[in-house]
């Protein structure tokens, strides 16, 4: 088995924040960096010498058994558009190796967590040097570009760059573990990057639009804000000349003003004038221009958008998580802005009265982003969402049998929604006779707050401004009404602890959960390192480096921080293992019916969450309940769990 190590060292005038798709339509290739086997690394000057590299090259990958990049994706599609091609399925990616097993994704970073000798240094001086050679010169420079001609001495420091890059990929490679490098995951992967090639395409008319439509209402909201403060404050996006203003004329002191700070504060009683004030604040201050902004520019010369997605991209769970213009956080659009008010409000745009018709006009351009995004001509979107995947799942693994049946009911019509249900018990009702507020209170905070072991801050943060009037004691009383009402889930909580705990303690066995939904384990890495992995019915493994105890009785783990974004000692306990465990299963019955669509000639463009939007020919061979029941159908590892999934069709994404 021949293997051949390849990197390379690029340069474009577009910015890599743009994806790597767009980044590779201008893109030239300075430096490729090759080795076979363990034989001494390569490096190819293409700007000097070596006019033949991409013949050569596609030579040694055609002899090549594997390949293996870090961050593959990038190098693949560069090379593409210079006409060399790199088969997906001979690709070893450590990148998307290290990404399975909960590491992070950076090479530079992994050489630190993995023990690999790098000279820090030369590692300080190589990113210096990627900065000088890889884009274009500030513009204060005399040239516009460096070059080996314009900077000879650094140039000869960049090619040994290179070979330091593959040299650290081949010692990292040795290092990580395989224990989710299957045939079944990689496949899932290759299809993922099939996904990611296709992309999806882009309303950019609508996107120029709603930028448009923001900037006319920006300036209307800043003229407003001066005349009510009298020019003390411009524009309400001047954060300290707003705080400053609050705070010596209206009196009130505020350490922020972000988003969670202002909503807040709107709830409370406030004078017309400062209400108007913060009002104008959330409206001027919308993220949505970014979205449009960042679609426009990543999109491709055909209109597609591309590299939307990275496979494993979630820390703990391997789930997805989103690129470039991050499909993942879309802001969640209210009931009322349906497919008949996107289409208004879009039309509103592009004639450029958006004005006359909304009083809020940030609003709209943040409810328009998805309608960017449409389907090609003579197509259509086929768009289907696994129901509540997640209350399921953790119902099924818990064994809370009622609840199971209760999903399953619903499913065949029969029965209430689960958020009655879930109320009706704890109240004592049956589910059709829970009013509007006690569904509300006593069934949808508690399951969303509660599956995960929530106490009083998850229900005072998931129950909005209801809860915010309780008291602590009557938001407990709920809290432990609904623990009461899961007595099963209550103990699969401390049951997975245990077994996170004993595995820890007990090198060489494993210790199962509720027969064997969840199995642990402690086993060591190549690299020498012991890992806590939790097997999951799919056969996949959660993996938690270096678990152990610490001198308080705290369960810690190394593991990427998602607040600092830096890699640290972590606690867990049950309701954190829980929530990974049923994400992360979630993730792999999701997984398969995206692997069904593709299967079943229902092209995959884009995955959100738990949902699936699938570009097909616009008529009625493809519908929206075929690809349901793809979703919706067990994979074999799962029976019994109560699956459901909806869907709808339409020419432009929205939600349903």
């Amino acid at each position: 088995m021949t293997t051949l190590w390849l990197d390379l060292e690029t340069y474009s005038t577009v910015p890599i924040k743009h994806g790597a798709h767009r980044y590779a339509e201008g893109a030239e290739v300075l430096l490729v960096a090759v080795a076979v086997d363990d034989q001494p690394t390569d490096v190819w000057d293409c700007t000097q010498g070596h006019a033949d590299w991409r013949e050569r090259l596609q030579a040694m990958i055609d002899s090549a058994d594997k390949i293996a990049i870090h961050n593959s994706a990038f190098d693949r599609t560069v090379l593409r558009h210079c006409g060399v091609h790199v088969p997906l399925e001979k690709i070893e990616d450590t990148m998307v190796m290290a990404l399975a097993h909960s590491l992070p994704a950076s090479l530079g970073t992994l050489c630190d967590i993995l023990g690999v000798p790098v000279d820090k240094a030369k590692d300080k001086s190589g990113k210096k040097l990627i900065q000088l050679f890889t884009k274009p010169c500030p513009r204060n420079w005399k040239i516009r570009r460096a070059t080996a001609e314009t900077h000879a001495d650094e140039w000869s420091n960049f090619t040994e760059y290179a070979r330091l890059d593959v040299d650290a990929m081949r010692d990292i490679h040795g290092r990580l573990p395989r224990w989710n490098y299957t045939h079944g995951e990689c496949h899932l992967w290759q299809l993922d990057q099939g996904i990611n090639d296709r992309g999806i395409a882009v309303d950019v008319d609508l996107a120029r639009s709603a930028i448009r439509a923001f900037r006319r209402a920006s300036g209307s909201l800043a003229a407003r804000a001066a005349s009510l403060t009298g020019g003390a404050v411009p524009n309400t996006t001047q954060r300290e000349k707003l705080l400053q203003y609050l705070r010596t004329v209206r009196g009130l002191e505020l350490d922020d003003l972000t988003r969670a700070t202002v909503e807040t504060l709107m709830k409370s009683d406030l004078d017309p004038l400062t209400r108007e004030l913060l009002e104008i604040r959330q409206q001027a201050s919308a993220t949505s221009p970014a979205k449009y902004g960042a679609l426009m520019d990543a999109a491709s010369a055909d209109g597609r958008l591309r590299g939307t997605m990275q496979f494993c991209g979630a820390a703990r769970t391997g789930r997805d998580a989103g690129r470039i213009f991050q499909p993942q956080n879309l802001p969640r659009s209210p009931d009322w802005f349906d497919g008949d008010v996107q289409e208004q409000t879009i039309i509103a745009f592009k004639s450029d009265c958006e004005d006359i018709l909304y009083d809020n006009v940030s609003e709209r351009c943040a409810f328009a982003v998805r309608g960017c995004l449409v389907a090609a001509k003579g197509k259509k979107f086929v768009i289907a969402d696994l129901s509540n995947i997640e209350g399921r799942v953790l119902a099924w693994m818990a064994g809370e049998e009622w609840k199971i049946e209760a999903f399953k009911a619903y499913d065949r019509g029969e029965g209430a929604d689960l958020y009655k249900v879930t109320a009706g018990r704890i109240l004592g009702k049956d589910p059709f006779d829970v009013t509007k507020s006690e569904r509300q209170t006593q069934g949808k905070v508690p399951e969303l707050a509660g599956g995960y072991g929530g106490g009083l801050g998850a229900y005072r943060k998931m129950g909005g401004a209801v809860f915010d009037a309780m008291d602590d004691e009557v938001i407990m009383e709920i809290v432990h009404a609904w623990r009461k009402a899961h007595p099963a889930t209550k103990r699969f909580w401390y049951d997975i602890e245990g077994a996170a705990r004993s595995a820890v303690r007990a090198e060489g066995e494993s210790f199962a959960v509720r027969e064997d939904m969840a199995r642990f384990d402690r086993m060591q890495g190549p690299d020498g390192v012991w890992y806590v992995r939790c097997r999951l019915p799919s056969g996949r493994y959660l993996c938690y480096r270096d678990m152990h105890i610490d001198e308080g009785g705290k369960l810690m783990y190394e593991g990427l921080n998602q607040f600092t974004r830096k890699w640290e000692l972590q606690e867990t306990y049950y309701g954190k293992l829980v929530e990974n465990i049923v994400q992360a299963v979630a993730r792999d019955v999701f997984m398969t019916g995206m692997r069904r669509a593709e299967e079943n000639d229902y092209p995959v463009v884009l995955r959100v969450h738990d949902e699936l939007v699938c570009e097909v020919p616009n008529h009625n061979g493809y519908e929206a309940d075929v690809l349901a029941t793809m979703m919706s159908t067990n994979p074999s590892w799962s029976i019994g769990l109560p699956l459901s999934a909806a869907g709808f069709e339409g020419l432009r994404y929205r939600k349903e």
